[in-house]
């Protein structure tokens, strides 16, 4: 039996929000499009429910993702990111799939910095499928000095595309269907799963 894990709470200040884009030239790499390469992670456990992240001092949820390093592929980079914000090692998740092209999302005006406006768009992103083959207790939210999350919890596989942020719906949604359709034979469909909510929760 996995052994329960704690919500973890951290009182230092986090650099390079995604809301803020407190990025540099020096990691930071644009398409002609003005979309920065991004890798987004869906972790499952056996039950087929997401792991759902708590930003730092935040009131906000989302999956883990970040950004694509120059000279670093798509995989090196989930790894990274995995690890970065989730605790994760190779070892410990199974990769089940990924989609296969890029998802992308506009963030609005005022959520980038002034010096980024013109230039920066969004994210296009790599979505992977990860099946977590340790225990709970192994996700570690405080592996690095800034860490992204300050608590987590196992979701239902859909409940997150009404939960997000409202720019990132579509890309959410986009991603878990290709996903489960690819990957996960027999899972409940977006739609099945969206009429069986009460009407104030959609």
């Amino acid at each position: 039996m996995l052994e329960p894990c704690r919500l973890i709470c951290q009182n230092r200040p986090i650099c390079g929000k995604i809301v803020r884009l407190n990025l540099t030239e020096g990691d930071t790499v644009l398409d002609r499009e003005g979309y920065r390469p991004n890798v987004g992670i869906i972790l499952i456990n056996e039950r087929n429910e997401v792991f759902w992240g708590k930003r730092v001092r935040e009131h906000s949820w989302q999956f883990p993702q970040g950004g694509i390093k120059p000279g670093e592929s798509p995989e090196t980079a989930m790894y990274r990111e995995l690890y970065e914000e989730v605790g994760l090692l190779p070892q410990h998740v199974k990769i089940v799939g990924r989609t296969r092209d890029w998802l992308r999302y506009d963030v609005p005006n005022n959520w980038v910095r002034r010096e980024w406006r013109g230039s920066y768009r969004g994210q296009k992103q790599i979505w992977y499928l990860l099946r977590l083959t340790g225990r709970d207790c192994d996700v570690n939210l405080r592996a690095t000095r800034h860490p992204e999350f300050d608590g987590w919890r196992w979701h239902q596989y859909w409940a997150p595309v009404d939960e997000v942020i409202e720019f990132k719906r579509d890309v959410y949604l986009g991603a878990l269907k290709e996903l489960s359709s690819r990957f996960l034979r027999g899972m409940e469909s977006y739609e099945d799963f969206a009429a069986r909510q009460p009407s104030g929760n959609r």
